[in-house]
């Protein structure tokens, strides 16, 4: 698996100027389970995001101006957990400065959160207040993690979690090397968020959420520590 992601990751640097590895082709792996995870956080949880944050905050203004379709409670809450996770991130970077070994870690604690989340919805489901706090602090804490790890990693173009940057990008600048990246980004993020709100629309929070962890999983086993190093 490895080695195709490492082919795969190859090709998303046409100019042959790949020198991270496996890594560019997981981040696009971790790009589809953010879709995943977010529709089910979306669809499911009081309308919130538990990776876009700037969602968050505007579905926070928009709650405090009076919308009743929106949670103030919730927005704050994954708000919280989405910068505790980062923080807890960053915490952990300062003692492994190692960013592929960095990675490995954080993605290995995301996918034990993801797979918690995953418990809370088999037993408890996603309709109860407990169930949907429970749910949206594993969730948002982990994508904080995610995305302050990826952040710390720094491959062009591939971000997981946001693509304001990267459309902006696909539209300002000139077809290159680049635009295969973002297009990979936004092709991965709709797939998932097609994926994960198909499956739970018809199938519920458990279904979906099942395939998000296999992709953190397969992400966090991906990435070759080496020693020394970034």
């Amino acid at each position: 698996m490895r080695q195709v992601l490492e082919r795969a990751a190859g090709r998303l640097f046409p100019d042959g100027t790949n020198e991270h590895g496996a890594l560019p082709a997981v981040l696009v792996v971790l790009t589809l389970a953010t879709g995943i995870v977010d529709a089910v956080s979306f669809l499911g949880l009081d309308h919130v995001f538990v990776a876009n944050m700037t969602g968050n905050v505007v579905f926070l203004g928009f709650a405090l101006a009076g919308d009743g379709d929106l949670s103030v409670r919730a927005s704050l809450l994954a708000l919280g957990t989405f910068a505790a996770g980062a923080w807890t991130a960053g915490r952990i970077g300062r003692r492994v400065p190692q960013r592929e070994r960095l990675f490995a870690a954080v993605t290995a604690v995301h996918a034990g959160l993801v797979a918690a989340a995953l418990a809370v919805a088999l037993t408890a489901g996603h309709r109860t207040a407990a169930a949907q706090t429970a749910l949206i602090a594993l969730l948002g804490c982990g994508m904080g993690l995610q995305n302050a790890a990826v952040r710390a990693l720094a491959v062009p173009d591939l971000t997981t979690t946001v693509l304001t940057r990267t459309l902006t990008g696909l539209a300002a600048d000139a077809p290159g090397p680049a635009t295969v990246r973002r297009l990979a980004s936004l092709t991965a993020m709709f797939t998932g968020a097609l994926c994960g709100g198909t499956l739970f629309l018809r199938e519920g929070a458990a279904p979906a959420l099942a395939p998000a962890l296999a992709l953190v999983l397969l992400a966090a086993g991906a990435v070759p520590v080496r020693a020394g190093g970034r």
